[in-house]
Protein backbone atom coordinates (compact mmCIF):
# COMPACT_ATOMS: atom_id res chain seq x y z
CA UNK A 1 0.00 0.00 0.00
CA UNK A 2 1.49 3.29 -1.02
CA UNK A 3 1.01 6.61 0.70
CA UNK A 4 -1.43 7.70 -1.98
CA UNK A 5 -3.80 4.87 -0.96
CA UNK A 6 -3.99 5.86 2.71
CA UNK A 7 -7.03 8.13 2.55
CA UNK A 8 -10.47 6.97 1.45
CA UNK A 9 -11.74 8.20 -1.88
CA UNK A 10 -15.46 7.67 -1.34
CA UNK A 11 -16.28 10.95 0.40
CA UNK A 12 -19.83 12.08 -0.27
CA UNK A 13 -22.47 14.23 1.39
CA UNK A 14 -24.19 12.46 4.29
CA UNK A 15 -26.88 13.64 6.73
CA UNK A 16 -26.21 12.86 10.39
CA UNK A 17 -29.33 12.91 12.54
CA UNK A 18 -29.61 13.05 16.34
CA UNK A 19 -33.15 11.75 16.73
CA UNK A 20 -33.36 12.46 20.48
CA UNK A 21 -32.56 16.15 20.03
CA UNK A 22 -34.29 16.57 16.67
CA UNK A 23 -31.05 17.87 15.19
CA UNK A 24 -29.57 17.01 11.77
CA UNK A 25 -26.64 18.29 9.80
CA UNK A 26 -25.21 17.72 6.35
CA UNK A 27 -21.50 17.10 5.93
CA UNK A 28 -19.08 15.10 3.85
CA UNK A 29 -18.24 11.64 5.16
CA UNK A 30 -17.35 8.09 4.21
CA UNK A 31 -19.92 6.65 6.67
CA UNK A 32 -22.05 3.96 5.05
CA UNK A 33 -25.83 3.79 5.39
CA UNK A 34 -28.76 1.99 3.77
CA UNK A 35 -31.23 4.73 4.72
CA UNK A 36 -31.70 8.00 2.84
CA UNK A 37 -33.41 11.29 3.62
CA UNK A 38 -34.56 14.24 1.56
CA UNK A 39 -32.60 17.27 2.75
CA UNK A 40 -33.59 20.96 2.85
CA UNK A 41 -32.01 21.59 -0.56
CA UNK A 42 -34.35 19.03 -2.16
CA UNK A 43 -31.65 16.41 -2.76
CA UNK A 44 -31.64 12.93 -1.26
CA UNK A 45 -28.64 11.94 0.87
CA UNK A 46 -27.61 8.88 2.90
CA UNK A 47 -28.83 9.11 6.53
CA UNK A 48 -26.69 8.11 9.51
CA UNK A 49 -28.48 8.13 12.87
CA UNK A 50 -26.35 9.11 15.85
CA UNK A 51 -27.13 8.86 19.54
CA UNK A 52 -25.51 12.07 20.70
CA UNK A 53 -24.50 15.33 19.04
CA UNK A 54 -23.64 18.87 20.02
CA UNK A 55 -27.40 19.48 20.41
CA UNK A 56 -27.78 16.78 23.06
CA UNK A 57 -24.35 16.45 24.69
CA UNK A 58 -24.30 17.96 28.22
CA UNK A 59 -21.00 19.77 27.60
CA UNK A 60 -22.40 21.73 24.66
CA UNK A 61 -25.88 22.26 26.11
CA UNK A 62 -24.55 23.69 29.39
CA UNK A 63 -26.18 20.95 31.47
CA UNK A 64 -22.93 19.41 32.58
CA UNK A 65 -22.35 18.93 36.27
CA UNK A 66 -20.14 21.58 37.76
CA UNK A 67 -17.53 20.04 39.99
CA UNK A 68 -17.62 21.43 43.49
CA UNK A 69 -13.89 22.01 43.83
CA UNK A 70 -14.28 24.05 46.99
CA UNK A 71 -16.14 21.16 48.60
CA UNK A 72 -13.37 18.81 47.56
CA UNK A 73 -10.75 21.01 49.19
CA UNK A 74 -12.79 21.28 52.38
CA UNK A 75 -13.25 17.49 52.53
CA UNK A 76 -9.50 16.99 52.01
CA UNK A 77 -8.67 19.45 54.78
CA UNK A 78 -11.17 17.74 57.09
CA UNK A 79 -9.59 14.34 56.40
CA UNK A 80 -6.11 15.77 56.99
CA UNK A 81 -7.20 17.33 60.29
CA UNK A 82 -8.82 14.06 61.38
CA UNK A 83 -5.63 12.15 60.52
CA UNK A 84 -3.51 14.65 62.48
CA UNK A 85 -5.86 14.34 65.47
CA UNK A 86 -5.70 10.54 65.29
CA UNK A 87 -1.91 10.67 65.09
CA UNK A 88 -1.82 12.96 68.13
CA UNK A 89 -4.20 10.68 70.06
CA UNK A 90 -2.18 7.59 69.23
CA UNK A 91 1.01 9.43 70.17
CA UNK A 92 -0.49 10.26 73.58
CA UNK A 93 -1.51 6.62 74.09
CA UNK A 94 2.02 5.47 73.28
CA UNK A 95 3.50 7.98 75.73
CA UNK A 96 1.01 6.90 78.42
CA UNK A 97 1.84 3.22 77.84
CA UNK A 98 5.58 3.98 78.06
CA UNK A 99 5.07 5.83 81.38
CA UNK A 100 3.04 2.94 82.81
CA UNK A 101 5.68 0.44 81.67
CA UNK A 102 8.40 2.57 83.29
CA UNK A 103 6.44 2.80 86.58
CA UNK A 104 5.85 -0.93 86.56
CA UNK A 105 9.54 -1.60 85.93
CA UNK A 106 10.48 0.73 88.83
CA UNK A 107 8.09 -1.07 91.23
CA UNK A 108 9.52 -4.45 90.28
CA UNK A 109 13.08 -3.28 90.72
Amino acid sequence: MSKTDLHPKDYRFVVFSDEAAGFSFLTRSTAQSEETIKWEDGNEYPLVKIQISSASHPFFTGEEKIIDTEGRVDRFKARAAKAAELKKTLGNKVKKAEKEAKKKAEKEA
